[in-house]
């Protein structure tokens, strides 16, 4: 990231200051209650929260280029939230709390870019919602996060994109090993340790704010998580508001808290839900929030005792061959494997009771029509039309719908009114780094006629949820009958997703970072973290709270990335 003159200037005066009275209280690994207390006691205030944070961007940015964007009024915004306090005052739970938003979520005081060339330095003309709501909870909107560009529906094959690579500020790196990749294939700079999905939890990872807000449309707050080390919720469809994010398709997306905690991202979860439905997003009437929107009363470190918690073997954990095929797929490695197991006897230590196996019917389907592993989204350039029968067209449609539509919300200052005049930019400003691995995704979803190929959408959005839903999660849950589900890493991301249903991620241990091309010989590739995941039905997050922070309370496995100490 390139830092501007201004805000160059602040950081040193940051330095000169010399942050008075701060050895009393670190923000390092600290939490939102304890931030919360500590200013409620005096030891700190919002500002010094600020300059901790703000010293922390500038010592670590070189090295993980985690933000695209840093309020240059962030120590202002302090001040009066820290006046606010002093007058007894206090907005909500995040009151003088810095915390990081993905750029593809509108804020009127920094660019929203999406990673995009095409957008760099633009100003939306309104703030997104959640950005409204955590403003009104008293947050501090310290800094936008690098992404995938566009959250990853640029580029697919044949030439993808690489996580969290954008035009604006080009790639991050995971504070667990942030180094470039030593091998010379494919020799672009990309991280040697994958960052996750097209959120970024760099940032957060290494304590330059206090959480972060990532959105999902496939997996991408739960990947990044589960890659850096973080609690993610990847919530309901609707249950929080989407109006102002930069879409995919409203089939699939939701924004979501990236923290350290699980309590962290309860907080947040409910600072960012808003108290009646947005008259922006008709999805928001699906979920009802709990009172207050207080998520913290589902912390209970006594939920695992009777809780029913299945684990899915096949695909998940276990090698399957699915319909029509002759090779198997899925599953997970050795390592992978036992720390599953150490997560699964946690569970039984904890009191809960675990069905294992509980495989999802659409994962051990006989016909290949009912296989969710088979039926996949088209992504890429081989899923152009005429070539697309055998995956959803769901995400391809959406984007064509939806993004046109987002561009005619900016009005006069959007700096085009389509998607095909996205694609004559970026293929005009080529050589200026626009589309480095070109944009087979924008290709195949600007040929998608949304009149013409409505019909194919219905279709195929119906067999999304009858595997994902149907089939899929609520199948096992009501077959087991089960209070969530139990997946490795990121991988249950995707059926969650799908189904635009809940799932949390909670840090739980590391494995080897060994990738089947071998980095060269004398290389010391640093582990990976690898997490747990809890997915639940519609509107479930009270009860997966409550599971994720009784698991995370008997194991308490995150450790600080040593990059960022």
């Amino acid at each position: 990231m390139k830092l501007t003159t201004s805000l160059l200037a602040m950081l040193l005066a940051v330095f000169a200051i010399g942050i008075q009275g701060q050895g009393r209280f670190s923000v390092v690994e600290a939490t939102i209650p304890q931030m919360q207390a500590a200013m409620a006691k005096g030891r700190v205030t919002s500002r010094q929260l600020v300059e901790q944070y703000l010293i922390r961007i500038a010592i670590y940015e070189d090295r993980l280029n985690a933000a695209l964007a840093v309020n240059p009024r962030a120590l202002e915004e302090a001040d009066a939230l820290d006046r606010e306090r002093a007058q007894g005052k206090i907005r909500g739970p995040l009151h003088g709390i810095p915390v990081a938003l993905k750029d593809n979520i509108h804020t009127t005081n920094m660019p929203t870019t999406g990673g995009a060339l095409a957008f760099a330095g633009y100003i939306p003309p309104y703030e997104a919602t959640l950005t409204e709501n955590l403003k009104a909870a008293g947050a501090i909107i310290i800094a936008k996060t690098g992404l995938t560009e566009l959250a990853n529906w640029v580029a697919g094959n044949p030439n993808a994109m690489p996580g969290n690579y954008n035009a604006v500020g080009g790639f991050a790196f995971n504070p667990y090993d942030p180094r470039p990749d030593p091998r010379p294939e494919p020799g672009d700079g990309r991280p040697v340790l994958q960052t996750g999905g097209s959120s970024s939890g760099v940032g957060t990872a290494a304590n330059l704010w206090a959480g972060s807000v990532g959105s999902d449309t496939g997996g991408s707050i739960i990947s990044p998580s589960n890659a850096n080390m973080l609690v993610g919720i990847r919530p309901t469809i609707g249950r929080i508001s989407r109006h102002g994010v930069i879409p995919i398709t409203a089939e699939h997306d939701t924004a979501g808290p990236m923290t350290r905690t699980v309590a962290d991202s309860a907080i947040m979860l409910g600072a960012m839900e808003g108290a009646s439905p947005d008259p922006n997003d008709a999805a928001t009437r699906t979920c009802t929030p709990p009172p207050g929107r207080d998520y913290t009363k589902f912390l209970n470190a006594g939920g695992l005792k009777g809780a029913r918690i299945g684990v899915p073997r096949a695909f998940y954990i276990d090698r399957v061959t699915l319909p029509g095929e002759s090779n198997p797929r899925g599953g997970i490695n050795a390592e992978q494997a036992k720390v599953v197991a150490d997560a699964i006897a946690v569970l039984k230590q904890q009191g809960a009771v675990v069905v294992d196996p509980a495989d999802i019917p659409s994962f051990i389907a006989k016909e290949a029509n009912d296989s969710f592993p088979l039926w996949d989204f088209c992504s890429g350039g081989e899923h152009a039309k005429g070539k697309d029968a055998g995956c959803s067209i769901n995400f391809k449609y959406g984007m064509k719908r939806d993004f046109n539509a987002w561009l005619a919300s900016l009005g006069p200052t959007a700096p085009f009114k389509t998607l095909t005049e996205m694609r004559e930019w970026n293929l005009a400003h080529a050589k200026a780094g626009a589309i480095k691995y070109q944009q087979s995704r924008f290709d195949i979803s600007d040929e998608i006629d949304v009149v013409a190929d409505k019909a194919r959408f219905d279709a195929d959005n119906a067999k999304d949820w009858r595997l994902s839903r149907d089939q899929g999660i609520d199948g096992a849950l009501k077959q087991y009958q089960l209070d969530a589900i139990l997946t490795p890493g990121g991988s249950g991301a995707g059926i969650a997703s799908r189904a635009g249903y809940p799932i949390i991620a909670v840090p739980f241990g590391m494995v080897p970072n060994a990738p089947t091309q071998p980095f060269p010989p004398g290389f010391n590739a640093k582990p990976a973290p690898f997490g747990i995941g809890f997915v639940g039905g519609q509107c479930s997050e009270p009860k997966l709270i409550e599971i994720a922070y009784a698991f995370e309370q008997a194991t308490k496995r995150r450790v600080a990335p040593s990059a960022a100490p």
